[in-house]
């Protein structure tokens, strides 16, 4: 008995320095919901006007970041894919097209984002090659050895745990399977971090309060960045979960970042 209350308390202990400040960052401070049913309600909310708004504040580079990070699974050509937190869908679309992938499962926790994506997924006639259903990213229901290849984009910001998340997306990742995750970060170039900091901060939430109604989601958007433990932070984490030949690529002056692992 004494044996496995240690053994509790040094999961408790382990479980609390591997948290990260990011995990506590949630869209409605006012609130008693965790993390993860907020992020869920925050994008239940604003699923309508997500891709609209997506395209008109990053002025479509959005969806040259997207290219960018699926062609790094160009070599690996996978068969079968999962796009975690896969939201409206845009990069299991784009996956089928750019890669030919066979098979695309996408999981989110958001109904109401997946609802956007399917109607997507018809009107583009993928609906044989890409499936969506609810799911979560820290208890994937799927085996081990699966997947040829996993996907995050602009995700990993919201995982209540990032380490189990990760964790579960290894888990489920075929030898040798590689991890791409696409996320936000913070420019270092001094002007540009100026410019960036003013965009973020006042420019996206008003906007967001105007489009969305939703002012909440995209002031959260700008804390969640701030708070990520980017650049070799995460590099260091995909190492300590079990991924591999880690690598990361900085995109349009480090707004945007690329981060890839093999399990």
């Amino acid at each position: 008995m004494h044996t496995n209350y240690c053994k509790d308390l040094k999961s408790v202990y382990l479980h609390i320095m591997n948290a990260f400040d990011h995990d506590t960052v949630v869209p409605y401070k006012d609130s008693v919901l965790s993390k993860k049913k907020q992020v869920e309600s925050m994008f239940d909310n604003i699923a309508g006007k997500y891709d609209f708004l997506n395209r008109f504040l990053s002025a479509g580079i959005d969806v040259r970041w997207r290219k960018k990070a699926l062609s790094q699974l160009k070599a690996n050509a996978p068969k079968k894919l999962l796009d975690v937190a896969t939201g409206t869908a845009d990069v299991a679309i784009l996956a089928q097209a750019f890669l030919n992938t066979e098979q695309i499962i996408g999981i989110d926790i958001s109904d109401g984002m997946m609802e956007v994506g399917r109607k997507k997924i018809h009107e583009a006639g993928l609906s044989k090659f890409i499936t969506l259903q609810n799911g979560d990213s820290e208890d994937i229901q799927f085996a081990d050895n699966t997947f040829d290849a996993v996907t995050v984009s602009f995700g990993v910001r919201n995982f209540q745990d990032l380490e189990k998340g990760l964790s579960e997306i290894n888990r489920v990742l075929k030898p040798s399977g590689k991890l791409v995750v696409l996320e936000f970060s913070k420019p270092s170039h001094p002007i540009i971090k100026v410019i960036y900091s003013l965009y973020m901060k006042v420019i996206t939430p008003n906007l967001g309060k105007i489009f969305s109604k939703n002012k909440q989601a995209y002031a959260y958007l700008d804390e969640s960045i701030q708070k990520f433990p980017e650049g070799q932070k995460f590099i260091d984490v995909l190492e300590r979960v079990g991924f591999k030949n880690n690598y990361s690529k900085k995109l349009s002056f480090g707004i945007c970042s690329i981060y890839c692992g093999e399990k």
